[in-house]
């Protein structure tokens, strides 16, 4: 096994209010709703597991399913870090969510890396990554589309 990463830094400032945004960012039914190879998510508490479907990475095709120990800071920070007694789950989470007033409306800046664990090749580490790069990025773009419309932006 050997684990690959992709990291995602983005900002944007939306129209709605903050708590309109944290609710969604922190709604557990809506998140599959509106994102894409998200099944569902179980929540324990502070525990939350994330339940994929499946998504094909170069010549393997993987169903992440991971637990993510979340921190909530409300009104401003979500955290995400792998629970680190899931020693079995191949994939994981790091990062965060930040939200800042603008005017009337919410800055929104995403810091997430996800990593997984493959049984592939070393070597083949920027092909793997530059496919789940362009997996989550694609993610994001969704997510976000749904997201603003979801919101009525």
């Amino acid at each position: 096994m050997n684990r690959f990463r992709a990291r995602t830094r983005s900002q944007a400032t939306l129209h709605s209010a903050p708590e309109r945004v944290w609710h969604v960012l922190t709604d557990p039914e809506l998140l599959p709703v509106l994102t894409p190879y998200l099944r569902h998510i179980d929540v324990d508490g502070e525990r939350w597991t994330w339940h994929l479907t499946r998504i094909p990475v170069m010549s393997a095709t993987i169903t992440p399913t991971f637990t993510e120990v979340m921190t909530f800071d409300e009104p401003t920070l979500i955290g995400f870090a792998h629970d680190s007694a899931q020693t079995h789950e191949r994939t994981g989470v790091e990062g965060h969510y930040e939200l800042t007033s603008a005017g009337t409306g919410t800055r929104v800046a995403i810091d997430l890396e996800i990593w997984c664990d493959l049984p592939l090749p070393r070597l083949s580490r920027i092909a793997v990554e530059t496919v789940m790069h362009g997996i989550v990025a694609a993610m994001g773009r969704r997510f976000s589309a749904n997201m603003l419309r979801h919101l009525g932006e």
